[in-house]
């Protein structure tokens, strides 16, 4: 089975900069839960890695969270797939934690949890700090543009490698959405060599 890991917020619902504080904010990305399902039925194992700073700050609790995970997990289930695993940073960006994205915690907690390899896992996301979590943990960058993605897009496109702190930047694939990144995943599985 491969990996195909997810960031949350921006890739699979919409994202707000007033954080996603309650089931009533979050809101599914049109097509993005049935891609997921897609994914599980086409045999990969579905991951989700998300900073989660909201909790740290006190925004809101634990219990939103798991409302939250909880709905998106019964969507998922409801379209035919399954969710191997969502790891959570619940740190502030000033706390030096390993698990942060840019950071590989929550991919190696994945790693352990699925039993998958991260090597050579795409990981769909929307910000920059996806990107490079996805290449120090060995795993394929995907950029989506929505949520943050038009912005991190608009820095790939304008700075180097260097101060992006990404090797081959410019090769990153982009997709409009998750269900594009989706159908293109599984049509290049189909493909044959």
């Amino acid at each position: 089975m491969s990996l195909f890991i997810l960031d949350r917020d921006g890739v699979i619902n919409a994202d707000s900069d007033d954080y996603i504080r309650c089931l009533a904010d979050w809101q599914p990305i049109a097509g993005s839960i049935e891609a997921i399902a897609d994914l599980c039925r086409a045999g990969y194992s579905v991951a989700v890695a998300t900073n989660q700073s909201g909790l740290g700050r006190g925004y809101f609790g634990l219990d939103e969270l798991e409302a939250i995970h909880s709905r998106l997990q019964e969507l998922v289930a409801a379209a035919g797939g399954h969710i191997a695993c969502i790891a959570y940073c619940p740190h502030t960006p000033d706390a030096g934690c390993n698990c942060r994205k840019p950071a590989t915690g929550l991919l190696e907690a994945i790693a352990r949890e699925t039993g998958e390899t991260l090597a050579g896992a795409a990981f769909v996301g929307d910000s920059l700090k996806d990107l490079q979590a996805a290449q120090r943990a060995g795993c394929r960058p995907v950029l989506v543009t929505t949520g943050k993605g038009q912005g991190t897009l608009a820095r790939l496109q304008a700075e180097d490698d260097a101060s992006l702190q990404l090797k081959g930047a410019a090769a990153i694939p982009v997709y409009a959405d998750l269900a594009a990144a989706v159908a293109a995943e599984l049509a290049s599985a189909k493909r044959p060599n």
